[in-house]
């Protein structure tokens, strides 16, 4: 199945997150059938937060390295594009597709001293740029566009949402992401005004799969709660080891 294809089927797609080639091989080996980078998983991974503190090029070093040890198709979170530049987004997304990358999230926000959302009409015109590009260039890259409307705790997130969905999915997204979203009214309500696949994110109070699925979400991703707990597993074995002498807790 080409990407595009697992969005489309009757279950949802399960997106795993990774971050390295070790993450990336892990997700292969438990049969996951698509994988996508973490930009905060990255980031953190390096001691750098999230909001393109990594060097685009220190992203694709590490896009790079997944490609050769991981044969299932890749999206990249580029986060805004590294660039406010539509041309160099451009540029950027072409250097990851020669890597082999099948698709893009890209995100309506930037982080300043926080995170804010851009203009939705400047974001609409840089996705229509891009598809443009892309296609004059016969190039398939899946571009899921994500809006942070509920991500920065916008008032009147859902009726935002809309508008935003609706701007994106006319300028050519081929999916829409909503991360921050947990209510399943909402994601009800939003799956039916959504023309194109509908992502999910892991939150704390998210449904299960089998209830987004009947709320029409056809992908669901991990973002870098997974790495988070990971982390949090090394703290406390380290700690134990610490605490007790003994590697016993290891085994």
């Amino acid at each position: 199945m080409i990407f595009n294809d697992l969005h489309h089927q009757q279950s949802p797609l399960l997106l795993c997150n990774v971050w390295d080639v070790a993450s990336a091989n892990i997700a292969k080996k438990i049969g996951f059938t698509a994988i996508g980078t973490s930009s905060a998983a990255i980031a953190a991974a390096r001691g750098l937060d999230d909001g393109e503190q990594l060097s685009f090029n220190d992203l694709v070093q590490v896009v790079a390295q997944i490609k050769q040890h991981c044969s299932l198709p890749l999206s990249v979170d580029i986060e805004a594009g590294y660039s406010q530049n539509p041309q160099t987004i451009v540029n950027n997304i072409l250097s990851l597709n020669k890597l082999g990358v099948v698709g893009i999230n890209i995100e309506d926000s930037v982080v300043k001293q926080q995170r804010e959302l851009l203009p939705a009409k400047d974001f609409a015109a840089t996705l229509s740029y891009i598809k443009n590009q892309l296609m004059q260039r016969d190039i398939e890259i899946f571009i899921n566009a994500r809006s942070d409307v509920f991500l920065v705790g916008c008032k009147d997130a859902v009726s935002l949402a809309k508008q935003r969905m609706q701007l994106y999915i006319d300028a050519g997204a081929d999916g829409i992401f909503l991360p921050g979203i947990e209510q399943l009214e909402h994601i009800e309500e939003l799956s039916k005004h959504c023309s194109v696949p509908l992502n999910v994110m892991c939150m704390p109070h998210l449904a299960n799969f089998t209830q987004l699925q009947a709320a029409g979400v056809k992908r669901i991703s991990m973002g870098n709660f997974v790495f988070n707990n990971m982390q949090q597993h090394l703290e406390s074995q380290l700690a134990s080891i610490k605490q007790s002498q003994s590697f016993a807790t290891l085994f």
